[in-house]
């Protein structure tokens, strides 16, 4: 088995990580929580990180082409916001932690990125 903590694959150990927290999601809405009808859209989300988890550690090239450019986007998303969303919603609710927060995920998640299309040879 490759190892899950690579930079071949480090955007599966991350959606591995989504799937695991949207399945204890599930779990806390549906026992806890009592709802019915959001823990079906929350394990959404666990069934499909978890999957695109799976076949990327297996080698799938269209899963590891979902993982990259989803990660992607949100690596963009938060380049963006740290221009012009400073005082919408984002900047009240992180307040002077704002920059540093997103900054911080923009430069992981970036450099992320990066690392694994150059390890799994994405683009050549």
């Amino acid at each position: 088995m490759k190892k899950l903590f690579s930079a071949e694959n480090s955007l599966e150990a991350i959606a591995a990580l989504f799937a695991v927290a949207a399945g204890l999601g599930v779990l806390q809405t549906f026992i806890i929580g009592k709802h019915f009808v959001i823990p079906t859209m929350v394990l959404l989300l666990a069934v499909f990180f978890g999957n695109l988890a799976r076949f990327g550690i297996q080698g799938e090239r269209w899963a590891k082409h979902m993982l990259f450019w989803m990660f992607f986007l949100v690596a963009a998303h938060t380049f963006f916001a740290l221009f012009w969303a400073g005082p919408a919603r984002p900047g009240q609710f992180f307040g002077a932690a704002f920059y540093p927060a997103y900054g911080g995920v923009f430069v992981v998640v970036g450099f992320l990125c990066w690392q694994y299309a150059r390890k799994n040879n994405l683009f050549r």
